[in-house]
């Protein structure tokens, strides 16, 4: 595996002529099961694969945990080497955010409502450098989680207006054997917050079942978090980004924020 830290660097590593198929895994680090998920869907369908791993500062707000934000560089490469990654990409923020950069990509309706509102700025940061991860690698395919349904509508929202030539993978979430879904922030929880974030994914499935009986499924999903007086919603609603439709929740468990979500239709 060969480990970048520059542009450059980066571009050298996969050379001008290229064979076959380049996939990109764009990471924040702490690694976990979720994102092993998505290196074995790139190290299968891909004949080179990239995986950056940056804390993206631009996509924090000055309130949030940016500087707490879990970080194990050793841990993260023996990963990305274990998943059989051909070039690991770890840039510091002068890397993508060179001195005096001033240009951002706002995507604008998709990144409204729920993540938008709840983080203002938040999508703007996450399609900028996505943006710039596209343009580096150039890759055919990148690979997001479904734990993050709105940042995987932004960034193929993204693709699809400025006509990108890369196609975007988006894979099922990942989850514990208690049904939490994995998350680097999961961390953050201790064993009684643990148990109680246990009421989001139960919510949730309690909003999909009464979904598939005709009921309201975001209506479900707060009866059943009301009874966990350890979570304090941010949201609890169903969206649509060009024809999926998610019942989608954010909650707050101590000083920890989780996001969770499932499908309720697919697009047709």
């Amino acid at each position: 595996m060969i480990v970048t830290r520059t542009t450059a660097d980066v571009r050298d590593a996969l050379g001008g002529g290229r064979d076959g198929t380049v996939g990109l895994v764009p990471t924040m680090g702490a690694l976990h099961a979720g994102h092993a998920s998505l290196l074995q869907a790139a190290r299968a369908e891909c004949d080179t694969v990239v995986a950056s791993v940056f804390v993206n500062p631009a996509q924090f707000a000055p309130a949030e945990d940016l500087d707490r934000y879990p970080r194990d560089e050793a841990a993260d490469l023996g990963a990305l080497e274990d998943a059989g990654v051909d070039v690991a990409f770890l840039p510091a923020p002068q890397a993508i955010y060179p001195p005096g950069y001033q240009t951002w990509v706002d995507v604008t309706e998709v990144g409204r409502g729920l993540e938008g509102d709840a983080r203002p700025g938040h999508f703007r940061g996450v399609a900028t450098v996505c943006l710039r991860l596209f343009l580096i690698v150039e890759p055919d395919r990148a690979y997001f989680g479904q734990k993050d349904a709105q940042q995987a509508a932004v960034v193929e929202r993204l693709v699809r207006d400025l006509e990108l030539p890369l196609a975007i993978r988006v894979l099922p979430i990942v989850r514990d054997a208690d049904g939490l879904a994995l998350s680097s922030r999961n961390a953050y929880l201790s064993a009684d917050e643990r148990r109680a974030a246990l009421g989001l994914p139960r919510a949730l499935d309690a909003g999909e079942r009464a979904w598939l009986v005709g009921r309201d499924a975001a209506e479900a999903a707060r009866e059943e978090l009301a009874a966990e007086p350890g979570l304090v919603p941010d949201y609890v609603e169903v969206a649509e980004w060009d024809g999926r439709r998610v019942l989608a929740a954010a909650v707050r468990v101590g000083g920890t924020r989780l996001i969770d979500n499932v499908v309720l239709e697919e697009a047709g």
